[in-house]
């Protein structure tokens, strides 16, 4: 979730800083007071791309950041943050973005720069923000599958069919490997051993890495360090005015005083306690200052092996596309160390050589592992095949009665499980998630064929369709458990979602947005009070005219609204006014819709 947005001369916003909690929140004020302009900052936060335009007038520099939380639940998450060696600080992070006047950016991960592509991958396993057709992580056709099985509790079933389908992939590569010639082999088991010695002749040991580079520092600073030292001990024990000289003074003076009047002792117990804390001080800092030497010798060595571990880390950061270490090895790989992915490295080199020596020596074994496999696979995918299509009736179903509380009364949506295309030979081509392609179809008005999300062109339909989806894959109306079926995003944005709605329709989208505001974090910018109403946090964008020496400039500003504020501003949605008549109907809505 996001706990603090600061927005810096982004369009018509000077500066702006919000803390925000969990739950549902909106976003109201009057046409064109800038609530897109919020909006469109999220969205440069979340690696939309943008042009220079946005970035205020006068300024050379428009800048957006966020404190974000990331759940233990989350493991898309971190898992994508483990991987690039970025750590969270208790399950917090900030993000950082900026754009110059250039149109360079800068971004920043806890500091780690990133791309753009970097961010936008990994802000979507965050947010999902809904009706400008951008990072609407249900548009991409190859997320369909996986919410599919999400909503379905099939997860662990297509886990398991991954992991033959990399079990037979393993299989096939090793028998092609086995089967070329015995010198291209050779030079694959020459490469692999010679990376299993290289690594092994490092000796690496968790840890080591991150203590080198703290002494190395500590040695190429020795004189700066030493110098520290030297004017420490001076005035903590050396000079006449050093503190132990002057708590000593201090002692025998109030020695003195206490004898002829009592009243003085207890603070000279306080001095006595002062002088000995200080001796005691001098002496642990004095044999301090004497074990600290300078040793060439051994800043040499610490550089020398550090260029050795930076040369492994290089060459054996990063395993080969598509390898894993093999799980039954002894060692952890937890990512908590630097050497981690080096011993990593190093376990699937020596996997691959004993696998390859046996693909050598057992070549009609492999061939009847495989034939093996096979056969479990296409199993496995026909179970699975047939588990997703009754899901998939299900999933539809649900999605398309909400849709009709929710103002579209004769959209239909299917989601379609189609066998991949066959094989030249005839035969079912099964991928790593099985033999199925789904895609999430939508008629949104009565006669219309079904067509694919993306080609929704209403922002208010797309909105709603999203709307329903959620609900349905956090357990609403499913008879699922919430939480069920939902992905990983932890904050959903929804704006124009009340394009074309009112009435009974309106109230059904406020009731939604704050079922779903149970579990995820909410936020929704709306015309409509009937859906303000739900809200459990109320913000109102505020477009003001400020005159300064420059002359009048527009801001765009945004304020919490309080019960009394919220009143009122829930009257002026209603009637665009506050009299009393609106007033009373916001007071009505407020109490029957707004638990406080």
């Amino acid at each position: 979730m996001i706990e603090e947005l600061s927005v810096r001369n982004f369009a018509l916003i000077d500066s702006l800083t919000l803390s925000f909690e969990n739950g549902f929140t909106v976003l109201t004020g009057e046409t064109g007071a800038g609530k897109s302009i919020i909006v469109g900052s999220l969205s440069f936060l979340l690696g939309a791309k943008v042009d220079t335009d946005l970035i205020r007038s006068g300024s050379d520099e428009a800048d957006v950041s966020a404190v974000l939380s990331v759940s233990p639940a989350n493991r898309d998450a971190l898992d994508w943050l483990r991987a690039r060696d970025i750590e969270t600080d208790e399950g917090s992070l900030i993000v950082r973005r900026s754009i110059k006047k250039t149109g360079r950016n800068s971004i920043f991960i806890q500091n780690i720069p990133v791309s753009r592509n970097d961010l936008a991958e990994f802000m979507i396993l965050l947010f999902d923000l809904h009706g400008q057709h951008s990072h609407e992580s249900l548009l991409r056709r190859e997320s369909h599958r996986l919410y599919l099985d999400r909503f379905a509790g099939l997860e662990d079933e297509a886990g398991d069919l991954n992991r033959v389908f990399r079990e037979l992939a393993d299989k096939r590569r090793l028998l092609e490997a086995s089967l070329s010639s015995e010198r291209d082999r050779a030079d694959r088991l020459e490469m692999l051993n010679y990376a299993v010695d290289e690594i092994d002749d490092g000796a690496l040991k968790k840890g080591e890495l991150r203590e080198l580079q703290g002494e190395a520092q500590r040695l190429a600073d020795f004189e700066k360090l030493a110098a520290l030292v030297n004017t420490a001990a001076a005035a903590l024990f050396e000079d006449e005015g050093s503190v132990v000289s002057l708590s000593r003074r201090l002692k025998n003076s109030l020695a003195n005083a206490a004898a002829i009047d009592g009243e003085l002792d207890p603070i000279l117990k306080r001095v006595e306690d002062l002088f000995y804390e200080a001796e005691d001080l001098a002496r642990e800092f004095h044999s301090y200052r004497e074990k600290l030497t300078y040793d060439p010798d051994r800043l040499e060595w610490v550089e020398e092996r550090l260029a050795t571990l930076y040369k492994l880390k290089k060459k054996y950061g990063v395993l080969p596309s598509g390898a894993e270490a093999p799980a039954s090895n002894e060692l952890v790989f937890d990512g908590d160390y630097p050497e981690d992915p080096i011993l990593a490295y190093r376990a699937w080199a020596a996997a691959e050589i004993e696998l390859l020596l046996g693909a050598g020596e057992s070549r009609e074994t492999l061939k009847g592992e495989i034939s093996a496999l096979e056969k479990e696979l296409l199993s496995r995918a026909a179970a699975l095949s047939a588990h997703r299509k009754l899901a998939a009736r299900n999933l539809g179903q649900g999605i398309a009665g909400i849709l009709s509380r929710l103002g579209m009364p004769n959209a239909v949506f299917s989601v379609s499980v189609e066998a991949k295309e066959r094989s030249a030979q005839g035969k079912l081509v099964c991928g790593p998630w099985g033999i199925d392609e789904v895609e999430f179809m939508i008629s949104a008005n009565a006669g219309e064929p079904l067509k694919d999300l993306a080609r929704i062109a209403s922002g208010g339909e797309l909105s709603r369709v999203m709307l329903a989806v959620k609900t349905v894959l956090l357990g609403g109306d499913t008879g699922q458990s919430p939480g069920s079926g939902e992905a990983s995003a932890e904050t959903l944005v929804f704006d124009e979602i009340d394009t074309g709605i009112g009435g009974e329709v309106a109230l059904a989208v406020g009731e939604y947005l704050a079922q779903i505001a149970k579990i995820k974090q909410i936020f929704c910018v709306t015309h409509l009070a009937s859906i303000a109403v739900r809200a459990d946090n109320h913000l109102k964008v505020e477009k003001k005219i400020l005159t300064g020496p420059g002359g009048e400039r527009t801001v765009t500003g945004v304020v919490f609204l309080s019960p009394k504020e919220r009143r009122q501003e829930i009257a002026r949605m209603l009637s665009g006014g506050v009299g009393a008549a609106a007033l009373a109907h916001a007071d009505e809505l407020l109490r029957k819709h707004w638990a406080t």
